[in-house]
């Protein structure tokens, strides 16, 4: 089973991109993030004409998350737990059955946090506190679970091309990166850290700075593996290419194949 994350920023923008990278990668299962569009303006038809079910939690103009799924989504959360006054349209949760058990997936958008010192960063760390709570619950239905998505966060120094400009950043500040470890000691597994130590790898090129063709890049898009399905990992790859396409998006996908 493949399943890949991607912050697609606009995905009416980016709908031939999206179309194009499904039929190349063929995934089961896809992660979307920054959608910015609500459900009824999603480019449902277009993705349902090549075989996926699809769930949305979209937000006009900002965030949006959704599942795409070659099989039937069950039991979807749509919003993370914790906050009721929370209408930011950053996460949501299914369950897909196979024939050979289930895997339960997370689509979700944490917060950037940027400026430090604001109620932005104050927003981040208490998202954050909720998905580390959810995540816990999660865990002790011992399934297979993967957390996918944009998590604004640099886990290392070896995580970006020039980490000293990141130094005063919400994505890499020690108190944010210690909230991801956090998250992992849970038990998660970085799905592509566990696969390759290699530096110099991204996931996102700012738009500014010719950050693409110099390669300066960052990891923040990531997929967190519960135990059980860390244990059927097999390979975890990123299409840096699609960042060479016209118009893209500032992020690449990321994707895992598991056995099932």
């Amino acid at each position: 089973m493949r399943i890949a994350s991607w912050n697609v920023n606009s995905v009416r923008q980016r709908t031939e991109h999206l179309v194009a990278w499904l039929k190349e990668t063929s995934p089961d299962i896809v992660c979307l993030q920054e959608l910015k569009c609500t459900e009824d303006t999603f480019p449902t038809a277009e993705i349902e004409s090549l075989g996926y079910n699809i769930a949305v939690l979209g937000q006009k103009t900002f965030n949006g998350v959704a599942l795409l799924s070659k099989y039937q989504l069950e039991d979807v959360t749509r919003g993370l737990p914790g906050d009721d006054q929370d209408e930011q349209a950053r996460y949501i949760e299914a369950l897909v059955s196979l024939p050979q058990g289930v895997v339960r997936i997370v689509s979700l958008y944490l917060p950037n946090g940027n400026p430090l010192g604001t109620e932005k960063y104050t927003y981040k760390i208490a998202w954050f506190d909720r998905l580390i709570a959810r995540a816990r619950h999660l865990l002790t239905l011992e399934e297979p679970l993967v957390l996918a998505g944009d998590y604004n966060v640099i886990p290392a120094p070896s995580d970006a091309k020039d980490p000293a400009s990141w130094l005063n950043d919400a994505l890499f500040i020690p108190q944010t990166r210690a909230k991801f470890q956090e998250l992992l000691n849970l038990g998660f597994t970085d799905a592509f850290r566990a696969c390759s130590d290699q530096k110099g790898v991204f996931t996102f090129w700012d738009y500014q700075a010719g950050a693409w063709p110099k390669n300066n890049g960052i990891r923040i898009d990531h997929l967190l593996l519960s135990p059980q399905a860390a244990d059927k990992l097999v390979a975890c790859e990123i299409d840096k290419h699609v960042r060479a396409w016209e118009k893209p998006s500032d992020h690449v996908p990321i994707r895992a194949d598991i056995t099932v």
